[in-house]
């Protein structure tokens, strides 16, 4: 097929190196021409592990091309995958949806044929209706430009896995053309037997931000046994464990830590709050905004444990690995580990950052912290180091080679993903967020 993909950041770059390593034609939009030459030359300015790579290989066989047109992709491309960015407002948690409509007058008026337009971005209810609106008044094709509305379910850090290898592909139409079309486009997945949902465009909408709502739901409950095993005296983690194994449960999103992050999240689900509360739905409101004050909640705690290890934290020296708001990714947005690293530097401890992918990033957007070149580095002279991001790095670090770098050997670890005992041995004294009280 030949497929234009309009918005070329994370989401839509790497599902347009996926659809091109598939066998499709594929051409990349973005009005960004410094991100469009950089994806000429297989290069992201995010880290995805395996991203480049397939960009390069794509490229080199023809099969793969970027470009600041849409007027190109449109000649080019039978079906349309709008990628843009939904961000939340400054100052509200309502999406700002002004790069879906800027994207879509620019492509509409180029419309003269019949062709397909798949939205991708993850909205509010009723955006789907409102876009197709939109393009039957824009495009000269009229109504033979039909939309469907496709949510993505992509991890940051698997984004490609999550692109060739779904766990569900859903679609929201009442067109057959559309379901044709979409079905061609995954004809790979759903040969291997990938569920493929028909819903309303309502619907479609619903599942990305309902998904998201229910794991930031499962992280914020998660978080909240946490503090519950602080103050009674138990591990967090062994409750994890056990509640696993119920299958109504699961394991997966049941890892405590400083509370989620990123640009999903966090976004989508203050988006979702604020759509609820416009139409009413008094239930979800209730549950979200308590889903949200745990997760903030969570951050609070970590601060105060510091200071609670450190008696004081004016004037500590405080050492973090981590600034990527999980490991896998160097995306900063709404990041535990340096919101904590802030809060900290602004109760006046000396905060040294390091993270093996994020530091460019972290730098930029919190000059005033300091950074260290290694993790080893990070602790030299602390009074305390804290775990805010699960990098593997962190944990095959040796805390017997390092115990003589700290003025005081002392671990604070957020997210209980270094070997409590193996610290202790190395003569460390160890604190781990959701296990038992903090008694200094």
């Amino acid at each position: 097929m030949h497929i234009s993909v309009i918005g070329c950041g994370y989401l839509g770059a790497t599902l347009a190196a996926c659809l091109a390593d598939l066998g499709h034609q594929v051409i990349g939009v973005d009005t960004d021409p410094d991100l469009v030459a950089a994806l000429h030359q297989a290069t992201t300015p995010f880290h995805e592990p395996g991203l480049d790579e397939l960009l390069a290989t794509n490229h080199a066989g023809g099969r793969l091309r970027f470009t600041t047109s849409h007027a190109h992709a449109a000649v080019f491309a039978d079906l349309h995958f709008l990628c843009v960015g939904t961000p939340a407002y400054p100052n509200s948690d309502a999406a700002d949806l002004s790069y879906l409509w800027a994207a879509t007058d620019s492509l509409a008026p180029h419309l003269t044929r019949p062709c397909t337009v798949i939205g991708r971005s993850t909205v509010p209810v009723g955006t789907a209706s409102a876009t197709a609106t939109r393009l039957a008044r824009l495009a000269p094709a009229g109504d033979d430009v039909e939309l469907g509305w496709s949510p993505e379910f992509l991890r940051e850090g698997h984004g490609v896995s999550d692109t060739l290898h779904p766990d569900r592909i859903v679609l929201g139409t009442d067109s057959p053309r559309v379901e044709k079309a979409l079905r061609r486009v995954w004809h790979t997945q759903l040969t291997a037997d990938t569920p493929f949902l028909v819903t309303d465009l309502t619907t479609a909408e619903l599942v990305k931000v309902a998904a998201n709502a229910f794991l930031a739901t499962k992280v914020s409950f998660i978080n909240a046994m946490a503090q519950m095993c602080e103050c009674a005296g138990g591990d967090v983690f062994q409750l994890a464990h056990a509640l696993s194994f119920d299958a109504r449960i699961g394991g997966q999103g049941l890892r405590p830590g400083p509370g989620y992050g990123g640009g999903c999240l966090p976004k989508d689900v203050g988006a979702f709050t604020t759509t609820a509360r416009e139409t009413g739905a008094d239930l979800v409101v209730g549950l979200l905004e308590r889903v949200q004050h745990v997760n903030a909640r969570r951050r609070t705690e970590v601060v105060d444990a510091a200071g609670r290890i450190c008696d004081v934290v004016g004037g500590a020296r405080i050492a973090v690995w981590g600034a990527a708001f999980k490991a896998g990714t160097d995306d900063i947005r709404d990041s535990p580990a340096l919101d904590i690293a802030e809060r900290l530097r602004a109760r006046g401890a000396r905060v040294t950052v390091f993270d093996p992918r994020a530091l460019d990033r972290a730098r930029k957007a919190y000059p005033e912290l300091g950074y260290a070149d290694s993790a080893e580095d990070a602790v030299i002279d602390a009074d305390l180091l804290v775990h805010l991001t699960d990098w593997p790095e962190f944990t095959r670090i040796d805390p017997e080679t390092i115990a003589h770098r700290p003025r005081s050997p002392r671990l604070l670890d957020a997210r209980g993903g270094l070997d409590r005992q193996r610290w202790k041995h190395a003569g460390w004294q160890v604190h781990t967020i959701g296990i038992g009280e903090f008694e200094v």
